[in-house]
């Protein structure tokens, strides 16, 4: 014959119960606690604010910022650091997408403040921006350098103290054609071929960069460098 546990029998299994439940949860926390943060990558894409250089070809690092952006699903709608900013994930790794709105030459004011703010070693730090001497449409992954005569870069090196050692993407645009000036080629848009190119590019671009975060430096490197462009498909 069975006996139903007595009232007393049944607070003791309560309590019991709920000490082990809150005991597997404060340890749960605890495990959470020790676990290190990840240190956030910064990806920078440089560029000239405002609507008169929409869609020029030194522009093209803030497009494939905002292509990561659109991408992964981060906001880029709030202005801190001198920067259209965004904070999300590309992965599981955490990330700080930036446009600095200081116009192109001072582009290392903003990108020395985000960094001395977040502590972000420099190794974590992609700085993203179009190249005279690439191809169009051709990417470039780079653990470091110097600034190849783009003085948006150059501002970054110099506010970074100096140090040319973190990554870059560099995207190709070409060089002008007869006797157009620099000036007046980098702040010319993409014709409709161009742009197809170009989105091609952006797509390579963003697995670069989720390959960069998830397997490292080297797989990234070799999957850009070795990427054809649309044309060179066709």
């Amino acid at each position: 014959m069975m006996h139903e546990p007595s009232s007393s029998t049944s607070a003791n299994l309560i309590t019991i119960t709920a000490n082990s439940t809150s005991t597997a949860a404060a340890t749960e926390v605890e495990v959470e606690a020790k676990k290190p943060r990840l240190q956030p990558w910064l990806i920078v894409g440089l560029g000239n604010p405002g609507k008169l250089y929409i869609g020029t070809r030194h522009n093209v690092g803030f497009e494939l910022v905002d292509a990561i952006a659109e991408a992964e699903g981060i906001s880029m709608s709030s202005v801190s650091f001198k920067s259209t900013f965004g904070k999300g994930f590309v992965g599981n790794a955490p990330v700080l997408l930036a446009k600095p709105q200081t116009y192109m030459n001072a582009s290392g004011a903003s990108v020395e403040a985000i960094v001395s703010y977040y502590n972000i070693p420099s190794k974590q730090v992609l700085v993203i921006y179009d190249d005279l001497d690439l191809p169009f449409a051709k990417l470039r992954l780079l653990p470091k350098g110097g600034h190849g005569g783009h003085n948006g870069m150059r501002s970054v090196i110099k506010h970074l103290n100096g140090s040319r050692d973190f990554p870059r993407l560099r995207i190709g645009i070409g060089r002008p054609p007869g006797n157009m000036s620099t000036i007046n080629f980098v702040l010319s848009r993409f014709n409709k071929q161009e742009n197809e190119e170009l989105d091609f590019a952006f797509q390579n671009g963003l697995e670069a960069v989720r390959i960069l975060l998830s397997e490292g430096f080297d797989k990234s490197a070799t999957f850009v460098n070795s990427t054809k462009s649309l044309e060179r498909l066709g």
